[in-house]
């Protein structure tokens, strides 16, 4: 069975992004024959400096993701921060992502749970992959149990992170779906002077080790042009290598 992948751009910054992008992964969907998400955050709350692009915000963001998928026919992903986003967020995306700090935050899961959407954890950077039972708990218990859960490596020092992929493993211990966030797993968080640094040129290898260890979706953030990312744009992905590092991953 192909695995799953999710890509698109860190945030929204323009429809004429958007669409470069939807139009790549329409072409590798067919190519690969397979499932592929369409990814952009409407607003990124956690960003390091306040003085930081954060998005166009939750009615417009949500309109051109709605634009997005019924252009183009893809699956919607975006991420939630508050529990009132996710009715909102639910009405249009097919999975509502839950932030990695935000993964305990219980009257959140709560929300996206009673979506029915689809519920993307994301793993802490100060949890182990046998802790994510319990926020998987939390939505189940919502009434909600198509949950997936996501490593995105930990905190290892200061500006660092580090990913033991055994957390993939354990994991799978508690959902069927498990994804490996290729580009945030090579961030340098703050280390940019204000901004989050990274080393994208690990990307392709960190999608090899986790199939190694078991994952069966992958998360890559694309930029056409990172380098002008108006965030995330040093472990981004260029847009024209994701079909190089797709055809790795499939057996």
């Amino acid at each position: 069975m192909p695995p799953i992948i999710i890509a698109g751009p860190c945030v929204i910054e323009s429809m004429d992004c958007l669409e470069e992008v939807a139009q790549e992964l329409v072409r590798l969907k067919e190519k690969y024959e397979m499932d592929i998400i369409f990814k952009s955050s409407f607003d990124k709350a956690n960003r390091t400096s306040i003085h930081s692009y954060r998005g166009p915000g939750l009615e417009k963001g949500m309109q051109m993701l709605a634009d997005i998928k019924e252009k183009y026919g893809l699956r919607i992903l975006t991420d939630i921060h508050e529990s009132y986003q996710a009715q909102p967020v639910g009405e249009v995306a097919d999975v509502l992502q839950i932030p990695a700090f935000l993964c305990r935050q219980t009257d959140l899961l709560v929300a996206a749970a009673r979506t029915g959407r689809t519920v993307n954890i994301k793993k802490a950077q100060f949890l182990s992959g046998m802790d994510m039972e319990f926020p998987v708990q939390k939505v189940r218990e919502s009434g909600n149990d198509d949950v997936w859960l996501t490593e995105r490596g930990n905190i290892y020092g200061y500006n660092n992170l580090a990913v033991d992929f055994r957390n993939i493993a354990d994991m799978h211990h508690f959902t069927d779906t498990v994804i490996m966030d290729c580009t945030h797993s090579v961030q340098r968080p703050g280390a940019a002077g204000g901004k989050t640094g990274g080393n994208r040129e690990f990307v392709p290898a960190m999608a090899l080790a986790a199939k190694a260890f078991g994952a069966n979706g992958y998360f890559f953030e694309v930029h056409p042009d990172p380098d002008k990312a108006l965030s995330d744009g040093p472990n981004m992905l260029y847009l024209t290598d994701l079909d190089r590092v797709i055809s790795t991953l499939i057996d």
